[in-house]
């Protein structure tokens, strides 16, 4: 297991249209944790999938008529079962991020990598996702030497008052100890 040429040869890929090139200057140095869910508070149905690839049918629910003209994607999304899926090599800038900022420097997307957990704010998230989540970061703390578990933040951090993911549901103690030990 392994990433070539920032992709994780494990995942599932599903290719999205949202995303373009680094900034030649710009080093992956950040790891972003988000949640989404759609319809809000609902799980599975392939939503996510089909929003991250430009091609979600707004009569499916009247929520997606909001989003539909958004053009988002992620580096990663994990569902609930563990099941990792991978939109955008980790090598790109993937449009995660939005207007953000970490430590002072501004447009966080430039130099992050970001993982959307299926789930919500206050729904708790799922053993599975827990250790692919886990999975992915190791992998991606040795693959990218500028990244370190300092630089492991939630998008409610990078944005505040403007984002509340991946909420109080998210356990970041679990999740941060579960990076100081071996991997089981």
């Amino acid at each position: 297991m392994s990433i070539t040429n920032g992709w994780l040869d494990w995942a599932t890929k599903c290719p999205s249209p949202n995303y373009n090139q680094r900034p030649e200057s710009a080093a992956v140095s950040l790891l972003v944790i988000h949640n989404i869910s759609l319809p809000p508070g609902e799980f599975g149905g392939g939503y996510v999938q089909q929003f991250f690839q430009n091609q979600l049918d707004v009569n499916v629910h009247p929520y997606f008529e909001t989003i539909a003209n958004l053009q988002v994607s992620a580096h990663v999304f994990i569902e609930r079962g563990g099941e990792v899926i991978q939109f955008v090599s980790f090598n790109d800038r993937a449009w995660h991020a939005g207007n953000s900022s970490f430590e002072g420097v501004a447009n966080c997307n430039d130099y992050s990598i970001g993982i959307e957990l299926e789930g919500a704010d206050d729904i708790p998230y799922t053993d599975a996702q827990y250790r692919s989540l886990d999975k992915v970061t190791r992998q991606l703390l040795q693959t990218y030497p500028k990244l370190t578990h300092e630089r492991i933040t939630g998008h409610e951090h990078i944005a505040p008052g403007r984002k509340t993911d991946p909420g109080p549901a998210f356990d970041w103690q679990r999740y941060r100890d579960s990076l100081n030990y071996p991997p089981g």
